[in-house]
């Protein structure tokens, strides 16, 4: 049975789910918006993901015995100013989400409820894979710099980008 407190932090944690799957999905429609097939469809795979983020905690609160709950979600940027900022934006977010998940962690030691810690485990992993993928498209894209060439092979390049971090495969 999860407390209430932790049943009010996994529901905080579904809406920035949520508001990660909205992000990504408005990141697809600008890359789109730019004729880059291949970042688009890696933010639209990546707003699935996190959909998928969102529903794996919903189920786990409502199994618990709590009541996981559909919020209003902020409203995401849909105007990045370049491809590079739209990528800093995301590895920023990529940052907060990592912390969120950190508070989880904490809260559920503090409360010695171990079976949420254990659960949290994953989200934890995914975050540093995610984290660690943000910072080497960042690091391509700083190496192109200006260069439109460059962006088109990154462009390409992204379909097949496979980051596998110090933490291992997630599974």
């Amino acid at each position: 049975m999860l407390s209430e407190n932790m049943q009010m932090a996994l529901n905080k944690q579904i809406r920035i789910e949520a508001e990660s799957s909205q992000i990504y999905l408005a990141m697809a429609s600008y890359a789109e918006g730019k004729g880059l097939e291949g970042v688009s469809e890696f933010m639209y795979d990546a707003s699935d993901e996190e959909r998928q983020h969102m529903l794996k905690l919903f189920r786990y609160v409502n199994e618990r015995g709590g009541q996981a709950l559909v919020s209003d979600l902020s409203e995401p940027e849909t105007e990045f100013g370049s491809i590079k900022e739209m990528f800093e934006t995301l590895f920023k977010h990529e940052v907060f989400v990592s912390q969120s998940i950190n508070e989880l962690v904490h809260i559920a030691l503090e409360e010695k409820d171990y079976a949420t810690h254990n659960f949290l485990q994953w989200y934890v992993a995914e975050q540093i894979e995610e984290e660690a993928q943000a910072r080497t498209i960042l690091d391509k894209i700083n190496l192109i710099g200006d260069d439109k060439g460059g962006l088109y092979l990154f462009d390409n390049d992204i379909k097949q980008l496979n980051v596998t971090s110090a933490a291992g495969p997630v599974v």
